[in-house]
């Protein structure tokens, strides 16, 4: 905010002026703009350097072959240094095309195929390799959509956002698979500056493990940083799945809580989705000027929701954390009928804020709201009793429908 004194032709003082302009949205534009920006710039970087390194290891893994068969008498410690020798220059290989394939140097071939059948070959190789402590659980829908791409390098991102999970559990867990058919409204596209309106298939990978830091999340696609101990990774499994989702047109949105697991939502562009493809869509309820009560500490998403309420004939406040939530129920308790509380907030989560709010009033209705399904927040919060779960980001269908179903199906 700013102000200046404004002076008459005397120069007396005669009013003041005050500029206030909202640009946190601006702010986050910037920001995800710059992040592009120096992706594609070390895409570049890492392209060149790719290309030198797979000339060299090239004959480097040629002659860690050879080696052996021109040294057939060579001892047992000897073959051993051999198959380290192959194994090195394999791994280094194998590296190389990670690095290609985020940098875009590889292109793969595009054909129209179905998710459903990745899906069932990578849960083949979690059963048969993973560790019979991590608990396996797929939900499939049905009539799933095509999409167009690369079965390999579709492959490849589902497979490292596996083993990510996997790493994150070390004493076991839930990794918990979900694909499913999504129509993208212009309320989720405008929550999303890499979401358009249209079809998509969106796949869930979620994992119970030790989650990611909240200082480390806008780190995590840079290429060659890693959370995982040194020798374990590369710092390139992410960013290859960014790289090879943005390649198929696609985006990918992350939440994680320390000590709560993570959950990547990956979305792909759907393929010739016809009339007959479509799910008879009923008309939208509106409502009859029910007041609702929007807490989240996104300004955007605040901003976003309550169009979307107001457009269907809603009354909405808002709250930017638990304690601003406590403070504007206490004021309009007697007229707010439902209140849409985000978990995971600073200054005071969802949790206690619901716990508060069933305090002042034990009928109150609740909409949980969370980016991470698989959390100990949003279970606290099912215990509870809340009327519903919503999961973040969410479309103005997915808000009205869970909206209408807690006001007139109790």
């Amino acid at each position: 905010m700013a102000t200046a004194i404004v002076c008459n032709s005397a120069q007396e003082p005669q009013f003041i002026l005050v500029v206030n302009t909202d640009i946190t949205e601006k702010k986050q534009l910037e920001a995800q703009f710059l992040r592009a920006q120096r992706l594609e710039s070390i895409g570049t970087l890492a392209s060149g350097i790719a290309h030198d390194l797979n000339n060299i290891l090239t004959p480097i893994l040629s002659i860690a072959q050879l080696l052996p068969l021109k040294l057939p008498e060579a001892d047992t410690q000897t073959q051993h240094l051999f198959e380290l020798l192959e194994g090195s220059a394999r791994r280094g290989t194998a590296l190389i095309k990670q690095v290609l394939s985020f940098s875009q140097g590889l292109e793969g071939e595009d054909i129209v195929l179905q998710i459903r059948h990745l899906v069932t070959e990578i849960c083949k190789i979690i059963e048969e390799t993973f560790p019979k402590l991590i608990e396996l659980q797929v939900d499939m829908a049905a009539d799933l959509w095509a999409v167009q791409g690369d079965a390999t390098q579709l492959h490849q991102v589902l497979m490292n956002l596996c083993v990510n999970a996997r790493d994150a559990m070390p004493n076991g867990g839930s990794l918990q698979l979900s694909v499913r058919n999504l129509r993208l409204d212009e309320s989720y596209a405008r929550m999303n500056l890499d979401a358009q309106v249209g079809h998509y298939i969106a796949i869930t990978v979620a994992d119970t493990g030790i989650g990611i830091a909240p200082e480390l999340l806008d780190r995590v696609f840079d290429p060659f940083f890693t959370t995982k101990a040194v020798g374990r990774g590369t710092g390139l499994g992410l960013s290859t799945v960014l790289s090879i989702v943005k390649r198929h047109q696609g985006f990918l949105k992350i939440y994680s809580e320390v000590g709560q697991g993570t959950q990547v939502r990956v979305f792909l562009p759907a393929v010739a989705v016809t009339e007959e493809d479509r799910f008879p869509e009923a008309p939208l309820k509106r409502g009859e000027g029910e007041l609702i009560l929007v807490v989240d500490d996104e300004s955007t998403i605040r901003d976003v929701t309550r169009q979307s309420l107001e457009a269907y004939n809603y009354q909405v406040i808002t709250a930017e954390d638990g304690i601003d939530a406590i403070a504007c129920y206490a004021q309009n308790q007697g007229e707010i009928q439902v209140v849409l509380m985000d978990m995971m907030m600073p200054t005071m989560d969802g949790v206690t804020a619901i716990r508060t709010l069933h305090k002042m009033n034990h009928e109150v209705k609740i909409i949980a709201i969370s980016g991470l399904m698989a959390s100990n927040k949003v279970t606290a919060a099912l215990e509870m009793g809340i009327k519903a779960f919503l999961n973040k980001p969410y479309t103005a269908k997915e808000l009205l429908t869970t909206l209408d179903n807690v006001l007139n199906h109790p």
